[in-house]
């Protein structure tokens, strides 16, 4: 089964600040996570115009259980996930996912 973890960050305060330090320094650092086989992330916005509940969410993608539980007790995880405190001024929510998907 695939799975991934999904990172949900408030908004900062300082969004500038969050955008730099995520693009040049976190997402290298997410990069080098052992067993991952994608990694997106993206700024929110409403459908209908309201304050979105979060600024970002971030998906690392991983083929299998193991593989996701394996990326999860390494240092590269532990090293990523330390970094998150240095930047999400705005809180973070972090989920595992395990994906279905209907056949078509």
């Amino acid at each position: 089964m695939t799975g991934q973890i999904v990172v949900c960050y408030g908004t900062p305060d300082d969004p500038a600040a969050f955008d730099e330090h995520y693009r040049n320094i976190h997402v290298p650092l997410a990069g080098r996570i052992p067993r991952l086989s994608g990694f997106t992330w993206g700024k929110c916005s409403s459908l209908d115009g309201t304050a979105p509940v979060f600024y970002a969410v971030a998906y690392l993608r991983f083929d299998t259980e193991p593989d996701m539980q394996a990326a999860l007790a390494s240092a590269e995880m532990k090293a990523a996930s330390r970094d998150v405190a240095d930047f999400a001024t705005g809180g973070v929510r972090m989920y595992i996912q395990h994906i279905e998907s209907p056949d078509r």
